[in-house]
C-alpha cells in the first residue's frame, strides 16, 4: 500500500526504507537533528514499529515525512527514490526463524524489494548504504572453534585477537542468509555494472532504545526487557556462543559517515560491530544484567536453531579505517544505559496509565 507524502522545505530528503525500525528510526532522528529533511519509508508491518514514527514525527515535525507502503511495492519505492537526495536501505524481513517458516515472502522482501531500490537508483543515481548482516559468512564451518571458559572461541589465536574481516569467504546459510547476501551482492554489483554509488555495512548484533527486542531478533533487548518484567530467558543451545556487540549510537554514526565519505567507500563492503573489545557471550550478557538488578534471571535451554554461528566477531579495521570512527561504547556501559532507559520507559507508562 503506498501513502502520499510531502517534503518539509526545499531540500530533497534522505529516504530511510524501514524508516520506523530500530535502527531506521535512530538514523532518522540523528539525520533531523542535523538538519536533514527525512522521509521515512515503512510498511509498519512490525508490531509496535508505530510507535518509532509517531516519535520522530513528535520530536521533528518539520523534518520528519513518511509514507506508509511496502518494498516489494516497486512503484512506491521509484516514486520515493526519484524525490530523494540519498537512500539508506534498511527495509527488510529480520529474522532467521521467520525465513524458515516463510521463505516466499523472506525473498520478496529482502531480495525482490533490494532490487526494487537499485532498480530506480539505476535512473537516479544518488548514493545508497546497504544494510546487509554478518549471515552472509554462514556458520564458519572452516573456523576450527574449541571451548575455551565460558565461551566459544576460534583455535587460532590470531582470528580469535582480530575477529572476522571482509576477506571471509561469502557462505549463504538459512533462507535470511541467502536473501540478505543475494541483496548485498547485488548492491554491490549495481555500483560495478551501473555506477549507482553504493556501499555495504554487513552488521554484527547492533542494540539501544527503541528496539523491540524479541525472541527471534534483537536479543540483547530481549534479556533486558525479559528482565526487567521478571521473567525468564530460553536459551538456545548452549548461552556460550559469542557475538560482539554495538550501541547503535555507534552505528548510526557509521551510516551517516559512509553517505558523507561516499566518495571513498563506493562499491566496497564493510564489517560493522563492537569487534573482539565488545564480544561477550549470551551467559555473560545474563550474568550482568543479574548483577545490575541484584537478583537472578530464570534459564532454560532448548535446542541449538539451524545454523547458529557459535562464534561470531567482525574485525571492524577497514570500516573504522575507511570512515575513521572513534572507538564504540563499552558492552557494560552500552547496557547498563539501556536497562536504565527501559526502566524508565516502564515506569512513565506506569504512571500514564
Amino acid at each position: 500500500m503506498s501513502g502520499a507524502f510531502s517534503v518539509v522545505g526545499s531540500r530533497p530528503p534522505v529516504l530511510i526504507t524501514g524508516g520506523a525500525g530500530f535502527i531506521g528510526c535512530n538514523l532518522a532522528d540523528r539525520l533531523a537533528g542535523q538538519g536533514e529533511n527525512v522521509l521515512v519509508y515503512d510498511s509498519l508491518a512490525r508490531p509496535g514499529v508505530e510507535a518509532n514514527l509517531a516519535w520522530l514525527h513528535a520530536r521533528h515535525p518539520r523534518r520528519i515525512s513518511s509514507v506508509v507502503a511496502d518494498i516489494r511495492d516497486a512503484d512506491a519505492v521509484g516514486d520515493a527514490v526519484r524525490r530523494s537526495a540519498a537512500v539508506f536501505h534498511l527495509a527488510a524481513q529480520v529474522a532467521v526463524t521467520t525465513s524458515m517458516v516463510e521463505p516466499v515472502a523472506d525473498f520478496q522482501v529482502n531480495l525482490q524489494g533490494t532490487l526494487n531500490v537499485l532498480e530506480a537508483l539505476r535512473h537516479h543515481a544518488v548514493p545508497l548504504v546497504f544494510a546487509s548482516t554478518n549471515k552472509v559468512y554462514g556458520n564458519l564451518h572452516d573456523i576450527e572453534l574449541v571451548l575455551r571458559d565460558e565461551g566459544w572461541t576460534p583455535r587460532d589465536p590470531m582470528i580469535a585477537r582480530a575477529g572476522i574481516s571482509e576477506r571471509q569467504k561469502l557462505d549463504f546459510c538459512t533462507p535470511y542468509g541467502c536473501s540478505k547476501g543475494g541483496a548485498d551482492q547485488y548492491v554491490l554489483d549495481y555500483a560495478r555494472q551501473f555506477n549507482v554509488p553504493t556501499t555495504v555495512l554487513r552488521m554484527s548484533c547492533i542494540y539501544g532504545p527503541r528496539q523491540l527486542g524479541t525472541e527471534d531478533q534483537g536479543w540483547v533487548a530481549h534479556f533486558l526487557r525479559r528482565a526487567l518484567a521478571g521473567e525468564g530467558v530460553t536459551l538456545y543451545g548452549d548461552g556460550r556462543q559469542v557475538r560482539d556487540v554495538l550501541h547503535v549510537d555507534d552505528a548510526v554514526r557509521a551510516y551517516v559517515t559512509a553517505w558523507k565519505r561516499t566518495d571513498a567507500v563506493a562499491g566496497k563492503a564493510f564489517n560493522l560491530g563492537g569487534g573482539p573489545q565488545n564480544a561477550i557471550t549470551l551467559l555473560q550478557l545474563i550474568h550482568h544484567i543479574e548483577s545490575l538488578l541484584g537478583r537472578d534471571i530464570p534459564l532454560c535451554f532448548a535446542d541449538w536453531r539451524p545454523n547458529d554461528q557459535r562464534w561470531f566477531v567482525a574485525d571492524p579495521t577497514c570500516v573504522r579505517t575507511a570512515l575513521a570512527l572513534p572507538q564504540p561504547l563499552d558492552w557494560r556501559t552500552g547496557v547498563g544505559s539501556l536497562l536504565r532507559h527501559f526502566a524508565a520507559a516502564d515506569e512513565q507508562r506506569a504512571i500514564s496509565a
